[in-house]
């Protein structure tokens, strides 16, 4: 056997692989820019984790118009009220959380909503470092490319927001048997407050830490929204 000329080939090949792998997942980023994803790699571990319970899958995308500019707000408050300055990445929040966790052995994060999207999107749940530096070049690409209204629109779409309920349209037809659109203040807050844990923290019926973060969402939202880039941002088209 030939090794000298089976390495160089391997190498070959793996290059070409890699570079193929890049542009298809580069043109895939494109692409999502305007064409919804169908699916994502954790819905579909939330849908196998269904199976077998009296519980149901439930995902509707709705678009950036249709949907409550009280949700579009909540989540603002909630997961990252300085969505519309930062270029993906919260450093003095990540730096906050790096020595929280260093003291504490309950671990907090600091993910933007970018990094939520660039993970929930195309990553899987995880804490290794690859899954990190790969959010890391996601949330980036995407900040380029799509811009802060699809990357929220993209959010409030594929976000868990309880069992087996994915985005704010399924969200708002199971609990408040409406859509997207008619969502008031109290209900989006409600909404919101389940995103840490939308398992643990429930929406109907709440949950007490559900209701605890409920009332404090409504007061960060009514701290941010005379802000004039979050008014913008959250404004129908």
């Amino acid at each position: 056997m030939n090794l000298k000329g089976i390495v160089p080939r391997t190498w070959r090949r793996l290059k070409k692989i890699a570079l193929i792998l890049f542009i298809a997942q580069f043109v895939y980023i494109i692409i999502l820019k305007w064409i919804n994803p169908p699916i994502t790699l954790t819905m579909i571990a939330n849908w196998f984790s269904l199976i077998g319970t009296d519980k149901h899958f439930h995902k509707t995308w709705v678009n950036y118009d249709e949907i409550s500019q009280h949700a579009k707000l909540a989540v603002l408050a909630s997961e990252d009220q300085l969505f519309p300055d930062h270029n993906g990445f919260d450093f003095k929040s990540i730096e906050k959380a790096m020595k929280h966790n260093q003291k504490s052995k309950k671990i907090r994060g600091a993910s933007t909503i970018s990094q939520q999207v660039a993970k929930n999107v195309f990553l899987w749940q995880g804490r290794s470092w690859v899954r990190k530096g790969l959010e890391v070049y996601f949330t980036f690409m995407i900040e380029k490319i799509w811009g802060k209204e699809r990357i929220l629109e993209m959010y409030l779409n594929v976000a868990q927001m309880g069992e087996g309920i994915f985005g704010i349209e399924a969200a708002a037809q199971q609990y408040y048997r409406k859509g997207a659109a008619s969502l008031n203040r109290e209900q989006s807050a409600m909404i919101a407050a389940c995103l840490p844990n939308p398992v643990k923290y429930t929406v109907v019926p709440p949950a007490r830490v559900t209701s605890y973060r409920q009332r404090k969402i409504l007061q960060q939202m009514r701290f941010i929204a005379p802000d004039p880039d979050i008014s913008e941002l959250v404004r129908s088209k």
